[in-house]
């Protein structure tokens, strides 16, 4: 495995535009469910959890572990966007991935409308990242995000942040190994407070972020 394509991959400079979404935590902010570094890490790793680790990064593997069922599973992950924003934010995402596969001559990501995951998964695989480690970078990725997003937001000092990502970077190997091993009917996105809020971002008056 090239550990610097993997490094690349899961890096905050990959131009996707992952750094104007909040993913529903601005929202948490503003109705006071996250107002300091212990809220931001309980939001936060309660996401990674019940959304990313039970049905994002679950189906993330199964697009690099099986290639051919990347359209049926793109299909699936769309479908479980809770809002229009989060739907948005990943299809943005997807088509900014996609684009830059095709100028970095990675090919085509072979969809209509790939979804974040799904340029991911196809970005890995022609780069052969070994699969758990992947998924390991892109927990990283998004949890880094996240932390970035609370620490502008909340707002949380500097050194808080990394003491979220210290305590919250403990739990990817297991989430990814929990993520490969987990059964199609075990797949849900279990988050009713992440889907809620989310969708009222969409009108809230005043914000920093996307979603």
């Amino acid at each position: 495995m090239n550990l610097a394509r993997l490094l690349q991959l899961a890096s905050p400079t990959l131009p996707v535009g992952a750094y104007s979404y909040s993913g529903g935590l601005e929202a948490a902010i503003e109705a006071g469910l996250v107002k300091d570094a212990a809220s931001a890490e309980r939001w936060i790793g309660d996401v990674l959890e019940l959304s990313l680790g039970r049905m994002e990064v679950p189906i993330l593997f199964r697009m690099m572990k099986n290639p051919d069922s990347i359209k049926t599973s793109n299909e699936t992950f769309l479908a479980s966007r809770e809002s229009a924003e989060l739907r948005a934010e990943t299809v943005q995402m997807g088509f900014s991935l996609t684009k830059l596969c095709q100028d970095l001559g990675m090919g085509e990501v072979p969809l209509e409308e790939p979804a974040f995951p799904a340029a991911y998964a196809f970005a890995a695989c022609q780069w052969k990242i070994e699969p758990g480690a992947a998924l390991q970078a892109y927990l990283w990725a998004w949890l880094e995000n996240q932390v970035m997003a609370a620490v502008k937001a909340v707002p949380l000092g500097q050194t808080d942040g990394q003491r979220i990502l210290l305590s919250l970077g403990d739990l990817l190997p297991s989430l990814a190994r929990k993520a490969m091993e987990l059964e199609d009917r075990d797949l849900g996105n279990f988050a009713l407070g992440l889907a809620m809020l989310s969708s009222r971002h969409e009108t809230q008056y005043s914000r920093l972020f996307r979603s």
